[in-house]
C-alpha cells in the first residue's frame, strides 16, 4: 500500500503543474496516480479540449455517496519577473507554499483527495466517495463541472450531498460557510436615435439622453431589500461608449454594459424582463429603439439550513473553535452547477491571496483543511 499523501507536499506538487485554463499540466494525471492506487476508479472526462476528472471509491449507485468538486485549472501568473519565487515553482519556505493555485484552489482539492485517501484507507464506508475535479472553472465553464455532470447523468453516477473546496473565508480558517450564491446576470443594452447637429435637437433623437434614463431609473431605485439569508440584489453600470469624438454632434448609436448579483426574489429571466419593459417605456417617449441582449452567468441558489449544514457547521465549529457564518456572498462559483444535481455547500481555506502575484498559503492551513475535510467524511458515514 502506497503511503497517504501529506496535504501540503500534494498541494505543491500540484502548483508545479502549470495548467492555465484550460491545460491539464499534469495536474489531473497526478491526482488520478494517487486516487487509483487508493482504490478510486478514475475516469477522464474531456469535452471539446477541456479536460476533467471523475473519481469513484465504492459501488455506483451506493445508498449514500459524499461528493467534492474543486478544480486545478488557473488564472495566467502574469509576469513571472514580479514573483518573489517562480509562479509554478510550489516552493516551500518558512510555513509558506507559493505558487499559482496555491490557494484558489488547489491546496483545496489536495486536502481533499488526502482527506479521502486516508478515510478510505483506515475506516471504508458503507457509500461511495466521489472526487468531481474541473480544469475549466477560471474559463467559461461550459466544459467543466457542466460536462463532468452530464456524464455522470448519463452513466448512473450519483452525489447524494456535495462539498465544493473553494476558499470560502475571508480572513480566519473557520468563520464561513457558504450555503449558496447570487445569481449574476451581465446585460448589453444598445440605444439607437437619429444622428446630427447638437445646435438641432429637434431634427435629432439622442440615444444618450435615453440610455442615461433608463439607467437613472435602474440605479436610483432598489430592486429589492434582500430576504433571510441574501443581502439586497445589486446593480452596477460597467461601461457607457458611443464612440463619438466630436462635441457638436448627436451620435446615433449608444451603449451601456450592466452587471446584476441577485438574490432569490429574482431570476436573470425576470430582471430581462423588467428592464425590457422600462426601455420600452422611454422608447415610447422618445422615439429611441433599444436592444437588449443578456449573458445569465448563474441564477441564485441555496442550500437550506437542515442536517448536512449542521453536519458540516459542526465539524467546522469543533475544529476551529469559531462559530461559521452561513453566508451567500461573493462571486459565482462552480455550485451554481451542482445546485441542480444535488444540495451543495461551500468551504475551503482562506482566500487572502487568490488571482494575486505571490499567490500563498500556509502550509498547516491545508493541513488543517484536510483534517476537518476527513472528520466531515467520517461524521457523514457515521
Amino acid at each position: 500500500m502506497t503511503q497517504t499523501p501529506d496535504p501540503a507536499q500534494l498541494t505543491a506538487r500540484l502548483i508545479r503543474c502549470p495548467s492555465v485554463t484550460p491545460d491539464e499540466g499534469g495536474a489531473l494525471s497526478l491526482l488520478a496516480d494517487e486516487l487509483t492506487a487508493a482504490g478510486f476508479e478514475c475516469r477522464r472526462v474531456d469535452r471539446n479540449g477541456v479536460p476533467n476528472l471523475f473519481a469513484r471509491w465504492g459501488a455506483r449507485g451506493a445508498a449514500r455517496s459524499f461528493g467534492f468538486n474543486g478544480h486545478t485549472d488557473v488564472v495566467p501568473p502574469g509576469d513571472p519577473a514580479s514573483w518573489t519565487h517562480p509562479p509554478f515553482s510550489g516552493h516551500e519556505q518558512d510555513g509558506w507554499i507559493w505558487g499559482r493555485g496555491a490557494t484558489d484552489m488547489k491546496s483545496g482539492v489536495a486536502a481533499f483527495v488526502a482527506a479521502a485517501i486516508a478515510f478510505v484507507r483506515e475506516t471504508p464506508p458503507d457509500g461511495a466517495v466521489i472526487v468531481t475535479i474541473t480544469g475549466d472553472e477560471e474559463g467559461a465553464g461550459r466544459d467543466g463541472t457542466l460536462a463532468l455532470l452530464d456524464w455522470m447523468a448519463q452513466n448512473d453516477e450519483r452525489m447524494s450531498d456535495c462539498l465544493v473546496g473553494e476558499p470560502s473565508n475571508p480572513d480566519r480558517m473557520g468563520e464561513m460557510i457558504k450555503i449558496g450564491r447570487r445569481g449574476s446576470i451581465t446585460l448589453h443594452i444598445a440605444a439607437h436615435g437619429l444622428q446630427g447637429h447638437a445646435a438641432y435637437p429637434h431634427r435629432v433623437r439622442n440615444p444618450l439622453h435615453a440610455l442615461t434614463r433608463l439607467l437613472n431609473d435602474l440605479i436610483t431605485t432598489p430592486l429589492d431589500h434582500g430576504t433571510e439569508h441574501f443581502d439586497p440584489s445589486g446593480l452596477q453600470v460597467t461601461t457607457i461608449d458611443c464612440g463619438n469624438p466630436a462635441s457638436n454632434v448627436v451620435p446615433e448609436k449608444a451603449r451601456a454594459v450592466l452587471n446584476i448579483r441577485f438574490n432569490d426574489l429574482h431570476s436573470g429571466q425576470s430582471l430581462e424582463r423588467m428592464i425590457r419593459d422600462k426601455a420600452a417605456a422611454i422608447s415610447a417617449d422618445s422615439g429611441v429603439d433599444f436592444t437588449i441582449s443578456s449573458d445569465i452567468s448563474g441564477e441564485s441558489f441555496l442550500t437550506k439550513p437542515g442536517p448536512f449544514v449542521d453536519l458540516v457547521a459542526d465539524v467546522v465549529r469543533a475544529e476551529t473553535g469559531l462559530d461559521p457564518v452561513l453566508s451567500t456572498s461573493g462571486g459565482t462559483s462552480d455550485a451554481r452547477f451542482v445546485k441542480d444535481h444535488c444540495p451543495v455547500l461551500e468551504f475551503g481555506l482562506v482566500g487572502h491571496f487568490m488571482h494575486q502575484v505571490d499567490e500563498r498559503v500556509p502550509a498547516e492551513q491545508v493541513r488543517q483543511l484536510s483534517r476537518i475535510y476527513r472528520r466531515i467524511l467520517e461524521r457523514y458515514f457515521a
